[in-house]
């Protein structure tokens, strides 16, 4: 990206994003093409990369309790992993069922709330926290649907409620989702697991039946994290 692309993004004036950018490409965060004087992700990203994979590989360690979980209800399953603001997902199986939902791209971030993995991981934070990336994400959610801030402190407190996340016509039109977090050792979400369906399919009755199995995948990926 450009200087003035990131700098609009990010809301900063041009200056202060320049040396920020500086900082980062020091680092090796950065690299600057001289031809374009474009900026791209640097060696040490990589190097991160390698070094947290070594010890901790999310989507590795969970890809068989997604796999069972999408043969158990023949739709799609999904982890996210939260970033931030943000969740990102890591891993999309379709099950059995001849019609599957509209995909999320693996690799694609979303705001918090917005899908019913990012819902999951949102609605198991604190109080405070919940408010201040609500606060944070609103400018962005009226990309996705009819969802507003309002809207999403309505579905957190529903989501508490019933012990599960419960989307729908949000991060895909057509498609409703429920989800589960998984916390780590000190009982903070890190991920969330979820499945989703076309709205016909996803009716009151499926989604209890589908609810134990949901739990069981999330407690055994709990389990397996905290070998």
């Amino acid at each position: 990206m450009r200087l003035v692309d990131l700098a609009q993004q990010m809301g900063l004036e041009r200056p202060t994003a320049h040396r920020l950018l500086k900082a980062l490409m020091h680092e090796g965060l950065l690299v600057r093409h001289e031809g374009s004087r474009r900026y791209s992700l640097g060696p040490q990203l990589f190097e991160l990369g390698l070094a947290a994979t070594h010890h901790f590989n999310l989507r590795d360690v969970c890809q068989p309790v997604c796999t069972y979980l999408a043969e158990q209800t023949g739709d799609t399953s999904f982890l996210f992993l939260r970033s931030g603001h943000d969740a990102i997902c890591i891993s999309r199986t379709q099950g059995s069922y001849p019609i599957q939902t509209p995909f999320v791209p693996m690799g694609s971030r979303q705001p918090l709330g917005v899908s019913a993995g990012g819902l999951a991981l949102l609605t198991a934070l604190p109080a405070a926290e919940i408010e201040a990336i609500i606060s944070a994400i609103e400018p962005r959610l009226p990309a996705y649907g009819d969802l507003t801030a309002d809207k999403l402190r309505d579905l957190c407190a529903l989501g508490q409620r019933q012990g599960h996340a419960l989307t729908e016509n949000h991060a895909v039109p057509g498609v409703r989702a429920i989800g589960l977090p998984i916390c780590d050792v000190s009982q903070r979400p890190i991920a969330a697991i979820s499945v989703a369906s076309t709205q016909t399919r996803m009716s009151e009755q499926r989604i209890s039946a589908i609810l134990p199995m949901l739990r069981q995948a999330a407690q055994e990926i709990s389990r397996l994290l905290q070998q």
